[in-house]
């Protein structure tokens, strides 16, 4: 485990935590000492962090809950208790020509990256201002910051948690809780191939993709003391491509 224990204490619930830069993020905060609820749909994955986060000394455990189901939402909201940190990760994508999307695959796009958030936020987010801290970090994407062919929708759900990230700052971090947005550029995930995600990390001014422990990186520092004068914010991290 990290030297750096500075969420010793704290409870973090991180969504779609079973893979890529939820699993990251996961890993991270509880390598900072965070009690970690691993959210996911796959007990088998959801098991498998749990048990890397115990074997290196860390706290996890497993809650399974479809978020696209508002009952299985207020559920894992109810089982993962007053948290201090929540990571809004959970997401789909779907990235191609504006006239190949059908209504279906748009309205799920909306309720994985929009709706889900805003419901975990609205659950969760009273009881932090009540107790006067907590720290909310929505996962956006670059595709939300500058425009990517294909990307309309996507894009247009992770431009919509930007500006929630902005309302709930507004909203919550006058009773002491920060809400903040990592942007993310082209990362290594099952979401995409290999090959598709070094496409587009060439474009970035760092011409490579990250790995999705540079981005857990940025999440803890949010989630961690160090941040405590950051709300609002939209962090870039993404190569450099939402600078050019």
């Amino acid at each position: 485990m990290s030297e750096q224990r500075d969420l010793e204490g704290l409870s973090a619930l991180v969504t779609g935590a079973t893979s890529g830069i939820g699993r990251g993020a996961a890993e991270e905060l509880a390598r900072r000492g965070a009690e970690v609820i691993v959210h996911g749909r796959d007990a088998g994955r959801g098991g498998t962090v749990v048990d890397g986060i115990t074997a290196a000394g860390g706290k996890a455990r497993f809650v399974a809950a479809d978020l696209s189901q508002p009952a299985e939402l207020d559920e894992l909201a109810r089982q993962a208790g007053p948290v201090d940190i929540l990571v809004n990760n959970a997401g789909t994508a779907w990235f191609g020509p504006t006239p190949d999307l059908d209504v279906a695959t748009f309205d799920q796009l909306f309720t994985a990256n929009v709706r889900a958030p805003f419901f975990l936020v609205a659950a969760l987010a009273p009881q932090m201002a009540a107790r006067g801290s907590g720290s909310i970090i929505n996962i956006g994407s670059m595709a939300g910051e500058v425009g990517m062919p294909g990307g309309a929708a996507y894009g247009g759900t992770k431009g919509a948690l930007d500006a929630m990230t902005r309302a709930w700052a507004a909203e919550f971090s006058p009773a002491g809780v920060r809400v903040n947005t990592v942007a993310s550029g082209p990362v290594y995930t099952a979401i995409q191939s290999d090959e598709t995600t070094d496409a587009v990390g060439a474009t970035t001014i760092m011409a490579r993709a990250a790995q999705p422990s540079e981005i857990a990186s940025v999440i803890a520092f949010l989630a961690s003391p160090q941040a405590s004068y950051v709300t609002g914010a939209i962090f870039a991290a993404d190569g450099g491509r939402s600078a050019i």
